[in-house]
């Protein structure tokens, strides 16, 4: 049985997220009110567009970026279970808001700019920092072997740090707990500004070199009897992934299994070819958050899931199925 065209795929995943982007915008700890009959009222109106709206498109920018980091991971290590947290970004943003929870407040009291950096500003730059000290070990990006036991040791160091420091503050890890399950919850216009800077872009760079990544699918010695720069290559695609992934942990946490689901449901129909399979993954990350944000409002409502647990309960069932059927 063929599969359907490729265009077919996109549209209905577009009318998918004009559905759940409407979905977003009409549903609230009050219940379901559509964004036309709330735009009438003026309190509603506010709800909808402060609150409502940034936290839908701002879910869709983070699995954007979270789909992006993962298709880039997958092709750089050249393994269908990398996914973007792989280089230490995740740990390092986790022992960044733990400092900054702990000894950063009363720093932070005395100095404006360190004030003004807040948590988020920390998580990006501690994911950041935690990608760098992953190159720093591996000896830059020429070999990927290095390079993935690099980030395997930064993630399991910092991690160790980071809970060795929430020993001491209980009330960093009360705050922790939402970082670390996920949260779209706060989500601001602003936040969807700088996501949407980092997706344009992370986005056209790492499509520019989708035939590094192709190439680098046949094996690193064909890569370099194509005559690719490899260590150059690889070191931007590093900090595609690093960006990426640093803007959508800063904003919204430690969202599990999006960037690892969202390249493999964008394989069947977007094919081996990476020009493609980058953007197919972009829009089925943003896609899954956004149903898993909607879910999280809506299962218990007025009370919320961390959408956290709804993306690992997701993606671990469709790792389940995907596993029974190719051992069938």
């Amino acid at each position: 049985m063929k599969n359907p065209p490729a265009w077919l795929g996109v549209a209905a995943l577009c009318v998918l997220m004009l559905a759940l982007v409407w979905a977003g915008l009409s549903l609230g700890s009050t219940g379901w009110q559509s964004p036309l009959v709330a735009w009438s009222d003026e309190s509603l109106r506010q709800i909808v567009w402060e609150i409502r709206a940034p936290r839908t498109f701002g879910a869709l920018l983070v699995g954007a970026l979270l789909g992006l980091g993962g298709a880039v991971a997958q092709g750089l290590f050249r393994n269908p279970l990398a996914e973007p947290y792989l280089l230490g970004s995740s740990s390092g943003a986790c022992l960044s808001m733990v400092l900054m929870l702990t000894v950063g407040q009363s720093w932070a009291v005395s100095s404006g700019w360190l004030a003004g950096l807040g948590l988020t500003g920390a998580a990006f730059i501690g994911a950041v920092g935690g990608v760098s000290l992953t190159l720093m070990l591996s000896r830059g990006a020429t070999q990927t072997m290095r390079l993935l036991l690099g980030g395997v040791v930064v993630g399991v160091v910092l991690g160790a740090l980071t809970e060795l420091v929430l020993l001491w503050s209980a009330e960093a890890w009360r705050t922790m707990r939402a970082f670390m399950l996920g949260n779209t919850a706060m989500l601001s216009w602003q936040a969807c500004g700088l996501m949407g800077l980092v997706l344009a872009v992370t986005l056209p760079v790492a499509w520019t070199l989708s035939r590094v990544l192709d190439a680098l699918s046949l094996g690193e010695d064909t890569a370099r009897t194509l005559g690719i720069p490899l260590g150059a290559a690889r070191g931007v695609l590093v900090g595609v992934l690093a960006l990426s992934t640093a803007a959508a942990v800063a904003q919204a946490g430690l969202v599990a299994f999006v960037g690892l689901v969202a390249p493999h449901l964008a394989r069947p129909w977007a094919g081996a070819r990476h020009a493609s399979m980058l953007w197919a993954s972009s829009l089925l990350g943003g896609t899954l958050l956004l149903a898993a944000d909607v879910l999280a409002r809506g299962l218990i409502a007025p009370q919320e899931l961390p959408v956290g647990v709804l993306t690992a309960v997701m993606g671990g069932v469709y790792l389940l199925v995907l596993l029974h059927r190719r051992a069938a």
